[in-house]
């Protein structure tokens, strides 16, 4: 009777400890993902995260970071925010939300993230290195190197861009090449002049070169890369003078309502496991000890514009603004 007694104490103990310490406790319940990721990666990403937590039960929002971001704003302003946990493009929108206050701090392990891969205050973090450089079509006869070849003579009227107004990562190429001291702001004026066009994506810059009704686009790199390894008549320049990235950061929302799920997703995402899921979607990971897919550089051998992301913040309007203007809204 007496052990009997013990071990009821003991398992009592236990449970109690469980509740009291949450953080080893296996997560459960609902966790709500807000996130800009294609619906398949989005899903495998998810699938990844439920073999370790198959208590959670994830709903998932998948839309364009323009789009995600603006319903979360609204729900935001009704003091009704549902998403516990943010997966999205750009680490400007979550600058946004940082200023805001709206982003929780977190400590997951970066010993092998680089650190211009997260924000030093703890509230988001990198899950990859999608960088922004030149399609060509195989057409072609100006193969493009630089920046600057976009805006030679044999490039006129051949050149197609994503819209900053839509595209997170064009927004951040934009601020990164007009910050840069070889290109400046005047660079995106060149473009105009030499009868470059904009479009809404990075997807209709492929289709444009791609089908070969232009020759040369600014598109981020997973995407050409990946349709010429499936046979699409392009080619992909990472540019001499440097290229640009976003991160597709994730982060934990303030209110979370289940912030112990949310940093076990947050915890896979970043984990050896997480990043090579990422280099299998055919993505740069942000961890230095994953590889990245066949048929990408090592990163370290590319030249990254550096990009102060509360400057970038303070000049995206006015970065918008000049754009439209080049460009058309």
């Amino acid at each position: 009777m007496k052990i009997a007694c013990i071990l009821a104490v003991m398992v009592l103990g236990v449970a109690i400890a469980l509740v009291a310490d949450p953080v080893h406790a296996q997560p459960s319940g609902k966790l709500v993902l807000y996130t800009s990721q294609p619906d398949r990666d989005a899903q495998q990403t998810v699938d990844g995260f439920r073999k370790h937590n198959p208590q959670v039960e994830v709903e998932i929002f998948r839309s364009g970071t323009t789009e995600v971001m603006n319903k979360l704003m609204a729900e935001i302003a009704a003091g009704q925010a549902r998403a516990d946990i943010l997966l999205i493009a750009d680490a400007l929108s979550m600058e946004r939300l940082k200023a805001a206050g709206q982003l929780q701090r977190y400590d997951p392990d970066l010993r092998q993230f680089p650190v211009d891969a997260y924000d030093k205050d703890g509230t988001y973090f990198g899950t990859k290195l999608i960088t922004t450089g030149i399609i060509v079509n195989r057409s072609a006869t100006l193969k493009p190197r630089a920046w600057a070849d976009l805006t030679r003579p044999e490039a006129r009227g051949q050149v197609v861009l994503p819209s900053p107004l839509y595209s997170g990562a064009a927004a951040i190429h934009m601020g990164a090449l007009s910050a840069a001291p070889s290109l400046g702001p005047a660079y995106y004026e060149r473009l105009a002049a030499n009868s470059a066009s904009a479009l809404r994506g990075n997807g209709a810059v492929l289709n444009a070169v791609a089908g070969g009704q232009k020759m040369y686009g600014i598109i981020v790199e997973f995407m050409a890369l990946n349709a010429k390894s499936k046979g699409s008549p392009v080619d992909f320049i990472f540019p001499s003078d440097g290229v640009s990235i976003v991160t597709e950061p994730t982060a934990i929302m303030r209110n979370s309502r289940n912030p112990a799920a949310a940093r076990a997703f947050v915890d896979f995402v970043l984990s050896s496991e997480g990043q090579q899921l990422a280099a299998a979607q055919g993505y740069f990971p942000a961890r230095k000890d994953v590889p990245p897919p066949p048929g990408f550089p090592a990163p370290a051998t590319l030249k990254i514009l550096s990009v102060d992301m509360g400057e970038l913040l303070r000049q995206d309007e006015i970065n918008k603004k000049r754009f439209a203007d080049l460009f058309g809204g």
